[in-house]
């Protein structure tokens, strides 16, 4: 007997009304399980958004659904799906929306969902998201909606009742993920299941739960002001403190198993005369007030990531300003070609996503037509690329998402659009730069996008950034809250001091081997430390031309482009 099983009625079709009900459901419990999905990242980089995405795709499936005054199944499928599209954020919120899109197609027009049609809407969204997807991999949340489908149809040959074929989908569901670390090597290396896969169980779960009739009542249900808070607490957000504690026979040891103590992501290194302290909290005073009992504090920074957050979901994020002494000084090495007239004059626009006020200016100074904000923790909707594509001049518009988990949302945005789209899938934001500075106006549409993709194919980029947790991935053993560096995207390695981990992982992606090297700092990076971290960086490698520009990205203290 199914560990979901309670006694109810039969349940033998569901009309709009309902559909909306239980979707409703699946999203209230998906998002009160948001961080736990967001936990599961391979990788253990600060910017796991798995369950948030899913989440607010699905939440704009309802916000569609909710418009939609109609009792018929088919209607209320056909507007979940298309919510999700238009709503559809990072890769997992992508796939997602394809199971939508595939689910709404096999209710077709219906104006009920009985046992045996809901079946075959799930074996039709199995396959649309697979072929939404270029190249599918087992053991992920395609694995997991396949295998959900098959103990639909099983379940639909046994019993009639919609709320049974449910409760068997949910355990086809859990068992599937369960695997998912059999069927992907990575995922047991990492010790974790698929996070998709685990999301989209929770949600089918949600929708059981209200079937059995467990109380999932939520103040906010879908998206607004407090919503978003709630989502930020839950993900662990609030303040990044940081500061240096300069004495003299300072105890690091205990120093650093009380501040642990206080926080999240803690980071405390140094020595008896001086510590460096990074940590997030929701409550600085404390932890400041603590530093301060133990010796003299310096370099005191304090930034609300919460408020940050809220406000880029909101669509308020603050008009950060890159400072005057950087603006002549942008990508100096690079022979600006393009102006954002000479690209109109040559009918084809260019639209670039970036995480950072500095990034975004430096798109802005070598041309780019319009500017997406967005990156890690932050991947735009593919209605957010749409609004993008729908306000530049040219109806022949060039691509770069600058990330690979906005790639799908990007190619899904080129689906959708009504002008003529071309994503190059750039998967950091050097790769980007590179792109967008081979672009030459007095060449057509196609040979630009072969310059720009042989471009940015041609550096190497090495991200510096903070272990959430614990793990061993590519033979690489971290601790939470260590410096850690990843190479294209891959996992490089893990140390204690962060200097020694940026220099090291310079050495490993062969940088001595090339002629430049620039630095973007992140938000949480003053220009005093940065500019140490250039000058350590010239020291190691005098032969390179060494570059320092304020990118203002969060999560990732230094991102470096080797070229």
């Amino acid at each position: 007997m199914s560990a979901f099983y309670t006694e109810r009625a039969p349940l033998k079709q569901l009309d709009g009304h309902t559909l909306k009900r239980l979707f409703g459901a699946g999203a209230i419990w998906l998002e009160r399980n948001a961080h736990f999905v967001n936990s599961l990242n391979v990788f253990p980089v600060p910017d796991g958004d798995t369950g948030t995405n899913m989440l607010l795709t699905m939440q704009a499936a309802l916000r569609e659904a909710n418009g939609n005054a109609s009792d018929n199944a088919g209607e209320i499928s056909a507007a979940l799906s298309h919510g999700a599209l238009l709503g559809a954020r990072g890769n997992s919120g992508v796939i997602l929306s394809q199971i939508m899109r595939g689910f709404a197609r096999g209710v077709d027009k219906r104006a009920n969902i009985d046992a045996a049609l809901f079946a075959d809407a799930l074996g039709e969204a199995s396959r649309t998201a697979y072929k939404g997807v270029v190249k599918p991999v087992e053991g992920t949340i395609l694995t997991v909606i396949r295998e959900a489908s098959d103990g639909a149809t099983i379940a639909a040959a046994q019993s009639d009742d919609v709320g049974y074929v449910l409760e068997k989908t949910v355990g086809a569901a859990r068992g599937a993920v369960a695997r998912t670390p059999q069927l992907l090597p990575v995922l047991k290396e990492a010790g974790v299941v698929d996070a998709g896969g685990e999301g989209l169980t929770i949600f089918l779960e949600g929708a059981l739960k209200y079937l059995n009739g467990e109380n999932l009542e939520s103040e906010t249900l879908y998206g607004g002001a407090q919503h978003l808070e709630q989502i930020t607490r839950a993900e662990g957000w609030g303040y990044d403190i940081q500061f240096h504690i300069r004495g003299q026979a300072l105890d690091v040891d205990a120093i650093r198993e009380t501040l642990s103590a206080m926080g999240e992501s803690a980071l405390i290194v140094g020595d008896e005369t001086l510590i460096k302290v990074h940590i997030h909290a929701p409550n600085p005073g404390d932890i400041v007030k603590y530093g301060a009992a133990q010796g003299a504090l310096v370099n005191i920074i304090i930034e609300n990531m919460q408020e940050q957050y809220v406000d880029f979901m909101a669509g308020h994020t603050a008009d950060e300003r890159v400072g005057a002494e950087n603006l002549g000084a942008i990508l100096p090495h690079a022979k600006v070609r393009m102006t954002a007239e000479t690209q109109a004059q040559s009918g084809i626009a260019t639209i670039a996503v970036a995480p950072g006020a500095g990034l975004r200016q430096i798109f802005e100074s070598i041309g780019v037509s319009a500017m997406v904000n967005g990156g890690p923790t932050m991947n735009p909707s593919a209605q957010d690329l749409l609004d993008a594509i729908a306000n530049v001049a040219s109806d022949e518009i060039i691509l770069l998402p600058n990330d690979k988990n906005i790639i799908l949302a990007a190619n899904q945005a080129k689906e959708l659009a009504a002008k003529q789209v071309h994503v190059i899938p750039t998967r950091t934001v050097p790769q980007g730069f590179a792109a967008l500075l081979a672009f030459n106006y007095q060449s057509d549409l196609a040979t630009n996008l072969e310059i720009m993709r042989a471009a940015s194919t041609r550096l190497r980029t090495v991200e510096v950034t903070q272990a959430v947790r614990a793990a061993q991935i590519n033979n690489v053993r971290v601790q939470e809250g260590q410096p850690i560096a990843l190479l294209d995207g891959e996992l490089l390695r893990a140390e204690d001091d962060m200097p020694s981990l940026l220099l090291n992982a310079l050495r490993d992606a062969g940088a001595q081997d090339n002629e430049i090297i620039t630095l973007y700092y992140g938000s949480q990076v003053d220009a005093a430390s940065a500019e140490q971290m250039r000058s350590l960086v010239q020291r190691e490698f005098s032969d390179q031309e060494i570059e320092l520009h304020s990118g203002g990205q969060p999560l990732y203290p230094y991102i470096i482009s080797i070229e």
